[in-house]
C-alpha cells in the first residue's frame, strides 16, 4: 500500500482576490474511485475538473480514512476519533518485566515484538483480551501499567498530491543492502521515511540510494519518488536540495494494506539510528500517538534531526504529527508566488516554509517529471539544507544547523501570519517549475 494514489478533491478557495485553485487531499492508498485506483502508483492521475464549495479539509481527510478502512475491513479499522488503525492491535512499551507479566495475566496476548536496536527500545504488539473492545482494552492496559506507553496501532498517510491534478488553475508559473557511510569523509547523507523510491528515474541516477523496509523487494511509489528527488535528485534541468548525496530511503508502505503503520515507522527510525543518519525527512501525517511520540523523542535525544511536513488539513485544523511534537522541524509550504498554501497547517509547529506548489518532481515509473503540491514537498527541501551543516548525530547537535538555516530565512513578500511561516522562508531557489522539465502525460 502506498500513499500516492489519491482521489482528487477539487474545491474553490479564494486566493488573493478572485483567483481559485483546485486542491487535493493527502493520498491514502487505493481506497478511492475506480478511476483513481485502477492505475499503478507509477501512473499520473488525470485532472478532475470539478469545483466544489469550500469544505473542512480535516473532515475530508477523515472521510478518506473511513473509505480506506472500508476497503480493507480485515486489516484496518478506526479509533474513536476516526483515525486509521490496524484492526484488533494495540502497541505497547511496558514499563518493566513485571508490568508485562501483569498484562499477560490480564488476558493480553503478544502478537509480535520488535527489538528497535538503534533506539535501544522495544515495541510489543498486543491483542486485546477475549471479548474486550479495543478501546476498553487500551484503557485497561494503561490502568495496569500507568508508567508504560500504550496506544492504538495508528496508520499514517502522506501530506501532498502527485500528478496532473496537483497543479492549481491559478499557478503562476531491487532493494540494496545498507552500510553506514561515515560522516566527515566527504560523502553527504540524509534519510527518508516514506513510500518506495524509483531508483531508476534519471533524476536519481547520480545519487547513491540505500533502500530498506520491504522484505519482498522494491515497491517504487509516486510520493516517495517525488520526495526523494527533491532531496538528492539532479538532471540538467532539475536540481534538488542536496544533489548526488547518499540517501537512506526507508519504505514503510511496501504495498501492504497496513502501510504507514507506527510499527513500520518505528522500525525505520531505528534503522536510521543504526546507520547514523543525522537528518531524516518524514513527509507523513497522522494523529498523536504515545508510542511514536516516545520513539521520535528517543531519536531526537540521540541527535537525529527529524524534519516533517505539517500537513494539509487547513489553517484551523488540529495539529498533525510527527511535525507537531517537540524537537521536530515542522515545515509548511508556499506556492510559486510565495503565498502560503491555503490548505497548509498553521501553528507553533511551523518552523520554516519552503516551496510546495507550482513545482515539479520525479515521477515514479516514468523518465519524466510530475507536478506536485503540498507540505510533503516543502519538507524535503528543508531537510536537504539542514543536512549540509549537520552530518554526525550528537545530542543537542542539530540546534546549530537549525539556527544557521534560520539566519538566512526571510519573510514572505506579502504580509503573512507568523504562525504560518515560523522562522521564515527558505529554499525558494530550489523550485523547478513544471514548464522547465518534461512532464509525464496522464494515461
Amino acid at each position: 500500500m502506498r500513499p500516492g494514489t489519491c482521489r482528487i478533491l477539487a474545491l474553490a478557495l479564494l486566493l488573493c482576490g478572485s483567483a481559485h485553485a483546485q486542491l487535493r487531499l493527502p493520498s491514502l492508498g487505493n481506497t478511492l474511485s475506480p478511476i483513481a485506483r485502477s492505475p499503478l502508483l507509477q501512473r499520473v492521475e488525470p485532472v478532475v475538473d470539478t469545483v466544489l464549495a469550500p469544505v473542512d479539509l480535516a473532515a475530508a481527510r477523515l472521510n478518506e480514512v473511513a473509505e480506506r478502512a472500508r476497503d480493507h475491513r480485515r486489516e484496518l479499522d478506526r479509533d474513536p476519533r476516526g483515525e486509521l488503525i490496524v484492526r484488533a492491535e494495540l502497541l505497547a512499551q511496558p514499563s518493566s518485566p513485571a508490568a508485562r507479566d501483569a498484562l499477560l495475566a490480564a488476558g493480553f496476548m503478544p502478537l509480535r515484538e520488535d527489538a528497535l536496536a538503534g533506539l535501544d527500545e522495544a515495541l510489543l504488539v498486543l491483542k486485546a483480551p477475549a471479548g474486550v473492545a479495543l478501546a476498553d482494552a487500551l484503557a485497561r492496559a494503561r490502568a495496569i501499567d500507568p508508567d508504560g506507553a500504550y496506544d492504538f496501532h495508528h496508520v499514517y498517510g502522506s501530506s501532498g498530491s502527485v500528478g496532473a491534478g496537483a497543479v492549481p488553475a491559478s499557478s503562476a508559473v531491487a532493494p540494496a543492502g545498507a552500510t553506514a557511510v561515515p560522516a566527515g569523509d566527504g560523502v553527504l547523507q540524509l534519510g527518508l521515511i516514506d513510500s518506495g523510491v524509483d531508483v531508476r528515474h534519471p533524476a536519481l541516477r547520480r545519487a547513491s540510494i540505500r533502500t530498506h523496509g520491504c522484505a519482498d523487494g522494491g515497491h517504487p511509489a509516486a510520493h516517495g519518488t517525488a520526495v526523494a528527488s527533491l532531496m538528492v535528485g539532479e538532471t540538467d534541468a532539475f536540481r534538488s536540495a542536496l544533489p548526488r548525496a547518499t540517501l537512506y530511503a526507508a519504505d514503510v508502505y511496501c504495498d501492504a494494506p497496513t502501510g504507514g503503520s507506527v510499527e513500520a515507522i518505528a522500525r525505520e527510525l531505528a534503522w536510521m539510528a543504526q546507520m547514523h543518519v543525522a537528518v531524516v525527512n518524514i513527509s507523513l501525517v497522522g494523529p498523536p500517538d504515545q508510542i511514536l511520540q516516545r520513539l521520535v523523542a528517543r531519536a531526537i535525544g540521540q541527535g537525529m534531526l527529524i524534519v516533517a511536513a505539517v500537513g494539509n488539513d487547513g489553517p484551523a485544523a488540529p495539529p498533525l504529527y510527527p511535525a507537531s511534537w517537540p524537537g521536530v522541524v515542522g515545515v509548511g509550504a508556499v506556492d510559486g508566488q510565495l503565498r502560503l498554501l491555503p490548505e497548509g497547517a498553521r501553528g507553533p509547529q511551523v518552523m520554516f516554509v519552503a516551496p510546495g506548489a507550482d513545482m515539479a518532481a520525479a515521477g515514479a515509473g516514468t523518465r519524466a517529471f510530475v507536478p506536485v503540491r503540498g507540505t510533503s514537498f516543502a519538507a524535503p527541501l528543508v531537510a536537504g539544507l539542514l543536512a549540509m551543516d549537520y552530518q554526525r548525530p550528537r545530542p543537542q547537535g542539530g540546534g546549530a544547523a537549525v539556527a544557521s538555516l534560520a539566519s538566512v530565512a526571510h519573510d514572505l513578500p506579502r504580509p503573512a501570519p507568523r504562525d504560518g511561516i515560523g522562522r521564515g522562508l527558505v529554499a525558494e531557489g530550489l523550485r523547478t517549475a513544471p514548464d522547465a522539465v518534461e512532464l509525464a502525460r496522464a494515461r
